[in-house]
């Protein structure tokens, strides 16, 4: 069935239905998006019920970043062999029944081996969800809108993460964390398929590319692993060189394997549209601040400052306010001056935050301290997110629309892991030196410079690749 067939129940006068299916992907990504960062919070309530140890905790983490990072190519590419809703919905079911064995979980690996599981949810549910809302807005307004939208909240779920996770701990339990999924997770399976019918290419692939799944899925698991080894033995161990250095190794031999594939995993020509790769490259660096940003603010306020977790979760609340309303008020801009020129002011704003963060008083009055700064930061991220997401899949074919989805969403769990690596690697190494509070506020300050940097990196990836694209033209 074609993409044509596939979607005739959602077009024309099923506006509606368009619409509604664009909700119930949203609630499935927003959750799995939540899931990234809602642990954080909870983290300490976790070690004291389930007895972790120090480096089984950080696995409660890691697991999911890594089987999600590193099967998220491969989760595209069956959505466009195989069916998007058909992978979507299992995808879906895997990460509601995982949700469910960690929220149950009686022992600490029980918890680990259900985030690993999540994490291949994601990788089946997120690039085919993302895939479908591009195959079923045909019209590039209305692409762009619905992507905008699916930007803004992948962004904006990050942030909720830390909100809900402190809200839930202190209130309820952590195990309300996981378990807050599943009705969710039901509601998807019985909704979409309702709303859309079955959506593949008329033209794709006949087999899998067994053998480039295999290395590019390595590959990124043994970078992303190794990345995240850097806080605990920092970036000239071999424990952190040896994984790295072997990912990368795979992955030349993964290009290797693409250029004399008859059916390729990744087509080599998806690197030639210079609005995709600069999206993407992009990409790398804003969600890169965005995860580092949540994860250092969430120990500087418990650890230093003495915070709650949910004093720590309601900290947040005025950033996804001003997160929400930068969407709002941006997205109609973007229609009109194009996605790079909105770009060059995210990544300006973001960067303007990063600085406010690295000079600012964070020991002080909160009103005077963090609020100014998670304020400008707002703006930038808000900003940015959806026209980022718009971007990464312009001019696609439809034949490779789960492609670009499982590229992206790779990217975003790629940048996640090397983000808080490379930020808390620098926090911890520059504040090891004076009394603990004190020297812990000078590595997190160091470590938001840094991110100043980074920022203006990805908006100089944006000036120097992205070409002005026409108004309208951003998907």
């Amino acid at each position: 069935m074609t993409d044509v067939q596939a979607q005739a129940p959602a077009t024309g006068t099923s506006t509606d239905r368009r619409w509604a299916a664009l909700g119930v992907l949203a609630i499935v990504q927003f959750l799995i998006i939540i899931d990234n960062t809602v642990v954080n919070v909870a983290l300490p309530s976790v070690r004291r019920d389930l007895g972790f140890s120090a480096d089984g905790l950080a696995w409660v983490v890691n697991g999911y970043l890594l089987t999600a990072g590193g099967l998220l190519l491969l989760g595209g590419r069956l959505a466009d062999m195989r069916g998007r809703v058909r992978m979507f919905c299992v995808g879906t079911a895997l990460f509601g029944v995982a949700s469910l064995a960690c929220g149950l979980a009686p022992t600490a690996e029980t918890l680990v081996a259900g985030r690993f599981a999540q994490g291949v949810g994601e990788a089946l549910a997120s690039p085919a969800a993302l895939s479908l809302i591009a195959a079923i807005f045909r019209d590039e307004r209305e692409r762009g809108k619905a992507l905008g939208l699916w930007g803004g909240l992948a962004g904006l779920g990050a942030v909720t993460g830390v909100l809900l996770s402190g809200v839930l701990t202190d209130l309820a339990s952590w195990r309300w964390n996981f378990l807050i999924n599943v009705p969710f997770a039901v509601a998807a399976l019985v909704l979409l398929p309702r709303l859309v019918r079955e959506s593949r290419p008329a033209h794709r692939p006949a087999r899998t590319d067994l053998l480039g799944a295999a290395l590019v899925t390595a590959s990124m698991v043994s970078v992303i692993y190794g990345a995240l080894g850097a806080s605990r033995h920092g970036w000239t161990d071999l424990l952190v060189l040896g994984p790295i250095g072997a990912g990368l190794a795979l992955l030349g031999a993964f290009v290797v394997v693409e250029t004399v594939s008859k059916e390729p995993l990744v087509p080599l020509r998806f690197f030639t549209n210079r609005t995709r790769v600069a999206a993407n490259l992009a990409s790398l660096f804003m969600m890169g601040n965005l995860a580092a940003v949540f994860l250092l603010l969430t120990l500087y306020m418990q650890n230093v400052l003495g915070y709650s977790a949910l004093r720590t979760g309601v900290a947040y609340l005025p950033f996804c306010v001003a997160f929400v309303a930068a969407i709002g008020i941006t997205m109609p801009i973007a229609a009109r001056v194009g996605p790079k020129i909105t770009l060059i002011g995210a990544f300006t704003f973001g960067a303007a935050g990063m600085a406010m963060l690295a000079t600012a008083d964070l020991a002080g009055p909160y009103r005077s301290g963090l609020l100014p700064a998670l304020l400008v930061l707002a703006c930038g991220f808000g900003a940015g997110f959806p026209a980022l997401q718009a971007t990464a899949l312009h001019a696609l074919p439809e034949s490779d629309m789960g492609l670009g989805s499982g590229v992206q969403t790779s990217v975003q769990s790629l940048a996640n892991a090397l983000g808080v690596a490379v930020f808390l690697t620098l926090a911890l190494r520059h504040g090891a030196g004076g009394g603990p509070s004190q020297a812990t506020g000078d590595g997190y300050q160091y470590a938001f410079g840094i991110g100043v940097v980074t920022m203006l990196i990805g908006g100089a990836v944006i000036i120097a690749l992205m070409p002005r694209l026409r108004t309208g033209s951003a998907a």
